[in-house]
């Protein structure tokens, strides 16, 4: 689909992240099952419950538009999904998984900022004030969770050794 304006340019965002929001769904669920240690388990599973809500906040922001929800194949969740799940078949199961489910999170995560920072500029900028509240929630959730897979990395990896 051609681009030729802003908004244009904001949808198709918006269809992007919306697409790797629910790849990044899947691809959590299943690093739940492979992940072995207990406070690991909990930042997935809190924040499988924070995607699920990502989620519904970016078909909000549909509605608020007057579009339907709409996916575009987001190249880059596929290729750290498809990263993920090579890096989890090829780590032993145990903490050296851990690491490997870990960075792979923070990976996400990062993209996951810089796409929601992207989405609030653009928003800002074709003053659609209606939308900002459910992108800057999701921002601050996927910023706090990057904050505490950074922050628990070393303990993994002292597990690891």
């Amino acid at each position: 689909m051609p681009i030729t304006n802003l908004q244009e340019k904001f949808l198709y965002e918006l269809a992007d992240i919306y697409d790797a929001e629910h790849r990044f769904l899947e691809a959590q669920q299943q690093m739940l099952k492979e992940a072995s240690g207990q406070e690991l388990q909990g930042m997935i599973q809190t924040h499988i419950d924070q995607t699920q809500q990502q989620i519904q906040n970016l078909e909000q922001v549909y509605e608020q538009i007057g579009q339907q929800p709409e996916r575009v194949t987001c190249e880059v969740a596929q290729g750290l999904v498809a990263e993920g799940q090579e890096g989890m078949q090829e780590a032993q199961a145990g903490p050296l998984r851990d690491t490997m489910i870990a960075s792979t999170q923070l990976k996400v995560e990062h993209y996951e900022v810089a796409s929601y920072r992207g989405l609030l500029t653009a928003a800002r900028q074709m003053g659609q004030n209606e939308v900002t509240g459910p992108l800057l929630q999701n921002l601050q959730q996927e910023e706090q969770t990057a904050l505490l897979v950074e922050q628990s990395t070393p303990m993994l990896l002292q597990k690891a050794m």
